[in-house]
């Protein structure tokens, strides 16, 4: 009884772990069971084999077209596809930096002698090509000074003994044009190697593209010889010197509201709210009353003509603590105009990352910033910069210098023009890798501008302008009119009757600029990801429902289905093994049954007393059952008794049959 109940427990357990008889079993399990829909197909139209083969495949054609959308849809997944979102935004906003030059590089006392070579230079160049003496209206000098803080070390450089090269004249020549043809007459001047035997010409269509040039290349070997900060002394650079009047949203600008610095090329520039952190520059309203509104001084000097050919101011609205690129952007003002400026601006994120390069603030860049701030322009710059002291053994004078540089200066390196020419030519073609190397900022912030023109200060109103201009701001009213020009007497009368009457600023000395939020309202364009991850999962489970009408749960069905098979497999796999296992290791087991019965049978009519005459024989076939004899001695037919014992073997009962002399199992 107890063996009984322990069978069934066994059976129980077993139960539990119950696996399929066969695959057949398994398959039949899984199209009955499971919630893809058109499986039950399969197995309920077994005796239809016509039906069984045209539903097996339309389930693998659904199959094979579920899957290869998938493929599109990882395919454009992974090719990381963005799209613009515009947003609109109005709240009040910090006013954007604004940086203004007068577009008049001053003659630095160190360098003023070489400035005037410069200039006999150039009019021997231009006499040479077009046959025009220019020295009298051209290139008057005018000694104008500007000392610098440490004046001590002055002295060493003006006896410096830096001299114009004579190796870089402007000549004429011809080139055969690959469009038309022909051959056309060009302007500019020879560059050679170290050796002197790979030489180019730097040539222009244009003879004053090519004048400009040539001047400015000479410029930047005068200006190399200069410390690289040049300190202005601030009594001697003033802004009230350029700026007559400055309001912002109708309150007079204060002194920290600006910073200067000096340009080479457009000469002193100020930045008014460069950092962007002052509460008096949030514009909380928009419109020309709310802006900033500035009188400038737009003279005409005419010390270094060839240098810049623009009249009047340079004008560029920037981010906050940003390097102000003013010979990339901006725009100029002219003198005599009053100029109103509407900005708008427009915020761009970028998504950066798998989705597109860009960076933060550069600190992920390989190129080492030459600037305060991250932006392409100064990524670039600084790229170039790093390439022309690396290969040209100098650095070009309009950049700032890497540490342990010196500016390009061709005294000392003779074949610099050669190198940078080479180089920023291929720069502009996109053969350096700065362009790889430098990504747009992730954040940042762009100003569409549309400007209106209107000429400024009228007839009518000249005479108070001026009169409020020389008593507040000392505006010297005659000060430094072109030839032919005449202004207006005080007392209105018309120009040129009287010299000795004082005169009203002329039109062409001053220009007035106001610059204002068109409207606080800005938009914002976001780079979202196109198939974003929820994106792509629902696409999947709209695909997947379509083609077999399932869920995700089908989809783990799916799976146990596939982990079936597999444990399956290695079972069959595994009785296999073992079952050739056992047939070798196996020994015969019929002899030793019938050797085993005989042997206990002897023992058992031994042990009931029989005749000593027998215990010999029964002796020697127990000998012979425990010998390792293999061939135990057979014991003869008289030594087994007639009855002997009820025998129980494997679980069966032997008794002797009395009417056939056998034993029969019970």
């Amino acid at each position: 009884m107890e063996q009984e109940e322990s069978r069934e427990e066994e059976e129980r357990k077993e139960g539990l772990i119950e696996f399929y008889d066969s695959f057949k079993d398994m398959f039949e399990f899984f199209c009955k069971n499971t919630t893809i829909h058109g499986t039950i197909r399969l197995v309920c139209s077994g005796s239809n084999k016509m039906k069984t083969a045209f539903w097996t495949l339309l389930l693998l054609a659904s199959f094979g077209m579920l899957y290869w959308q998938f493929a599109l849809m990882f395919s454009q997944y992974w090719a990381y596809p963005v799209v613009l979102t515009m947003s609109m935004h109005s709240e009040p906003k910090m006013f954007p930096a604004i940086t203004i030059c007068n577009l008049d590089p001053y003659r630095f006392d160190l360098v003023s002698e070489h400035l005037v070579q410069l200039d006999r230079m150039a009019e021997r160049s231009v006499t040479f090509l077009y046959g025009i003496n220019t020295s009298a209206s051209l290139f008057h000098v005018n000694e104008k000074s500007i000392h610098m803080r440490d004046s001590p070390s002055t002295g060493n450089h003006s006896r410096s003994n830096f001299k114009l090269s004579q190796n870089f004249s402007l000549l004429r020549t011809t080139e055969l044009n690959n469009r038309t043809g022909k051959r056309q007459s060009l302007v500019g001047f020879r560059l050679c190697n170290a050796t002197g035997g790979n030489c180019f010409y730097k040539t222009y269509s244009s003879g004053m593209d090519a004048i400009l040039e040539w001047y400015r290349f000479h410029y930047m070997n005068i200006m190399s010889q200069q410390p690289v900060i040049i300190n202005i002394s601030d009594h001697e650079e003033k802004i009230e010197d350029m700026v007559y009047s400055c309001q912002y949203d109708g309150e007079p600008c204060r002194p920290s509201d600006y910073v200067h610095f000096h340009h080479p090329v457009f000469g002193s520039c100020y930045t008014f709210n460069s950092k962007g952190t002052d509460s008096f520059w949030t514009a909380t309203k928009p419109g020309i009353t709310y802006g900033l509104s500035l009188i400038l001084r737009a003279e005409q000097k005419d010390h270094i003509p060839l240098l810049s050919t623009v009249a009047g101011v340079k004008v560029m609205i920037h981010n906050h603590n940003q390097t102000p690129f003013l010979e990339h952007e901006g725009f100029d003002i002219r003198p005599g105009i009053a100029t109103t400026i509407g900005i708008q601006q427009d915020k761009v994120n970028r998504l950066g990352g798998n989705y597109g390069k860009c960076t933060t603030d550069g600190s992920d860049v390989n190129v080492k910033l030459l600037y305060n701030s991250y932006t392409l322009q100064a990524c670039l710059h600084s790229c170039f910069q790093h390439i022309m002291v690396r290969k040209c053994g100098c650095g070009y004078y309009y950049y700032p210098l890497p540490p342990g540089a010196e500016y390009c200066d061709y005294n000392k390196q003779p074949a610099w023009g050669h190198c940078f020419y080479q180089l920023y030519s291929r720069l502009r073609n996109h053969h350096l890798n700065c362009f790889d190397q430098c990504p747009k900022p992730c954040r940042e912030s762009l100003y569409k501008v549309s400007a209106g023109t209107a000429k400024w200060p009228s007839r009518k109103s000249q005479d108070w302008i001026r009169q409020a201009l020389r008593h507040q701001n000392g505006y010297n009213s005659t000060s430094n009119r072109q030839e032919g020009q005449q202004c207006l007497p005080a007392g209105g009368g018309h120009a040129g009757t009287s010299l000795t009457t004082p005169l009203l600023p002329c039109r062409k000395d001053i220009a007035k600029v106001t610059i204002y939020y068109k409207q606080l309202n800005y938009q914002s364009l976001n780079e979202s990801p196109l198939l974003s991850d929820n994106l792509l999962l629902s696409s999947m489970g709209s695909q997947w429902s379509l083609w077999f009408g399932s869920s995700v749960l089908s989809v783990v069905e799916m799976l146990e289905l596939l982990i079936d098979t597999l444990v399956l497999s290695l079972l069959f796999c595994y009785q296999r093994f073992r079952s050739k296992t056992l047939k070798v290791a196996r020994t015969p087991s019929i002899p030793s049954v019938s050797l085993t019965l005989e042997s206990y049978r002897v023992v058992q009519e031994a042990g009931k007393g029989a005749a000593p005459a027998h215990g010999h024989r029964v002796g020697t076939a127990v000998a012979g059952v425990g010998s390792r004899d293999p061939h135990p001695t057979r014991l003869s037919s008289s030594a087994v008794p007639e009855r002997c014992p009820d025998v129980v073997l494997n679980g069966f009962k032997h008794v002797k049959d009395s009417s056939s002399g056998g034993e029969l199992p019970r």
